[in-house]
């Protein structure tokens, strides 16, 4: 019997075509349950159940054959942990075994790019496009395009590969160089090359009806995402509506447009709903194996959908844990969007004017949060107070600065704090100091990986290469050059360079210069006579801004469009009758004035000019102040006097 269950699973893999794996895998448990210790029988079973999809199995098989069966599968046990994400372990063991091999080296540049490791598998991918046998040239390079996009979605850019002179002929290559696009922000050129890709993809011979239908999906979810990102949210609502991710679809990609279908509807009526169909949809997809960014924007929006159903002290919990596990101050984008969660539900229900008093006594407990302090100076910002705003930010990066770690000072001089600055201080038309915020930026990534930062160095540099300060000269030049030796390469660094040492290194400037475009090249569109024969506009003389009269335009004296006041008359106004003299007198300095009453008559009659004036004194009082008396006369109380005396 144990012969002939092994008889039937050689003869079975010895067929010219295998495609039942279900049948391997019963022939290979029938070889087993008679000689369980059937080296054959075991790796048979262990390769069904990976063609199977079933990696969990795999993988326990692998475990209990023991150490010999471990030893011959060392392949398929870093292929079924990466299948289950298990990325840490299937590195361990394609580390031990070594990637000599090209098969393993398959799986370990897998690994290295679902671990986001994109610059190690970039390596490997192209070790292995340099030993190609000319059978997988295509398909290595879709996956390097792939990392490099990848990549930019990271914020990491890889080696530049050169710009390909016609568009790709795959739609696998259209779609990654349109990723690459989006991740960059070139919205019109992923358009075009996603409308290449799904053209491309129908027109294949090589694929089945469901294949394409499998293959145009990624494609359409991407559309829909661009439409979106320039605005048309109707198309792109229409384009998801139509896509069918019921059936049969990955449960990573059906999370993921499930999520974009979400955000692009508007403001629910019923946001307890929304909450309850948004946990229902997460928990249906189980544990999504997405790349950082993408699991980071689900988290956000779950946060988002707790908020309007106030689930607040549930988003508080989750946020004060997650932030317990992070290293503070950060620059890690979902770190601090976490922290600007969290910060929304602490203000959760209060009214516009205590949201920022609340958050200064939150910033007075946690001084090193960054997405704390950024809400701080949106918040001062939107009040149109910039002062305040710099004041906060100044002060972060003070702390930052006196912490003197490394964690601290790559904070402190990270390209979007850095530009917050710049922006802020500009507004306030404080060039000297906004300049001085790059210079101080420059000379500190001057030393440093520019991987992340290329874009802050070459700001830096193209501020500088215009100074006259010598020193500035040379770190303008210092940055461009570590960009050059990065190979971040493009016409304004090239540019710059050649600006920043024209006056300094002659045999360098003649070497950029050949990559720079002719000035033939530059002005060839232009109609030189139809300018001159238009004119030239003429500007404003600055000196005569400030005049608050201009002279007259004519000769008569009469200024252009002067607007003449006009004449008010009295309404009691008879023309060729005198007025009255006294017109501009008060009332009661009027001749014709006659007080009403017997103390108007009294009141006119003291104030006559001429008259007696009454002397009065004050007499005062215990309780204080007092109370003015008319004076009496001295000769009549001297008369009085004598004539008691008598």
């Amino acid at each position: 019997m144990p012969q002939d269950s092994a008889t039937a699973l050689s003869v079975l893999l010895r067929g010219a075509t295998l495609d039942d794996h279900d049948e391997v895998l019963k022939a290979a448990n029938a070889a087993l349950r008679a000689n369980k210790t059937d080296e054959l029988a075991q790796h048979t079973r262990v390769i069904a159940l990976l063609k199977l999809d079933r990696f969990a199995e795999a993988s326990r098989a692998i475990s209990e054959g023991g150490i010999k069966l471990e030893a011959i599968c060392v392949l398929e046990k870093a292929y079924a942990l990466y299948k289950l994400g298990k990325l840490d372990e299937a590195t361990n063991i394609l580390s031990s075994a070594g990637i000599q091999k090209r098969s393993l080296s398959h799986v370990a540049a897998q690994v290295a790019y679902r671990a986001e490791r994109f610059d190690e598998a970039e390596s490997i991918y192209n070790r292995l496009l340099a030993s190609d046998l000319d059978e997988e040239g295509n398909d290595l390079g879709i996956n390097i395009q792939a990392t490099q996009a990848q990549a930019e979605w990271k914020g990491v850019s890889l080696s530049c590969a050169p710009e390909p002179e016609k568009a790709p002929e795959t739609f696998e290559l259209c779609y990654n160089a349109a990723c690459a696009s989006i991740a960059k922000g070139s919205f019109n050129m992923a358009s075009k090359l996603l409308h290449r890709a799904l053209t491309l993809c129908d027109a294949s011979d090589e694929l089945t009806e469901e294949d394409k239908e499998e293959e145009r999906k990624p494609i359409l979810a991407q559309q829909a995402f661009v439409l979106a990102k320039v605005g048309d949210i109707n198309r792109a609502k229409e384009m998801l509506h139509t896509m069918d991710i019921t059936t049969g679809t990955d449960p990573d990609f059906h999370l993921v447009t499930q999520n974009n279908h979400w955000a692009l509807e508007k403001k629910p009526h019923n946001p307890f709903l929304v909450q309850r169909q948004f946990a229902a949809w997460v928990s249906r997809n189980g544990t999504p194996n997405l790349f950082h960014f993408q699991s980071g924007i689900l988290r956000r929006n779950a946060s988002v959908v707790d908020l309007h159903a106030h689930k607040v002290n549930g988003v508080k919990e989750r946020v004060k844990k997650l932030m317990g596990q992070a290293q503070m101050p950060s620059f890690n984008p979902a770190v601090n969007s976490l922290s600007v969660i969290g910060v929304a539900a602490e203000t959760q229900g209060l009214s516009e004017k205590d949201i920022l008093p609340s958050l200064t006594s939150l910033y007075k407990a946690r001084p090193n949060d960054t997405g704390l302090i950024l809400t701080l100076v949106q918040l001062h910002v939107q009040r149109k107070n910039i002062g305040a705003a710099l004041h906060t930010l100044g002060s972060f990066f003070s702390r930052l600065e006196d912490a003197g770690d490394e964690q601290s000072q790559r904070v402190r001089f990270s390209p979007g704090l850095v530009a917050l600055a710049v922006s802020l201080k500009r507004i306030q038309k404080r060039e000297t100091s906004a300049k001085y915020e790059l210079v101080k930026a420059a000379e500190f990534w001057r030393n440093r990986s520019t991987t992340q930062v290329a874009s802050l160095l070459k700001e830096a540099g193209i501020a500088l290469a215009s100074s006259s300060n010598a020193n500035e000269l040379d770190l303008a030049a210092a940055s461009f050059t570590k960009l050059v030796n990065e190979n971040q390469l493009s016409p304004i660094i090239s540019a710059g360079l050649v600006a920043a040492l024209a006056a300094a290194d002659t045999a360098v400037v003649e070497e950029h210069i050949a990559k720079l475009p002719s000035v033939d090249s530059l002005v060839s569109g232009v109609d030189v006579h139809s300018l001159l024969e238009s004119g030239v506009a003429s500007v404003a003389d600055a000196t005569s801004v400030g005049r608050k009269r201009q002279p007259p335009t004519e000769l008569s004296g009469e200024r252009a469009n002067q607007k003449r006041r006009r004449t008010r008359l009295p309404k009691s106004f008879v023309e060729g009758q005198m007025p009255d003299p006294e017109r501009w007198l008060p009332l009661r300095d009027r001749s014709s004035y006659r007080p009403k009453g017997k103390k108007g008559r009294k009141k006119a009659a003291e104030s006559t000019q001429g008259g007696m004036v009454k002397e009065e004194e004050t007499l005062g009082l215990v309780g204080g102040g007092g109370v003015k008396v008319e004076k009496a006369a001295a000769s009549n109380a001297s008369k009085k006097k004598k004539k008691s005396k008598k």
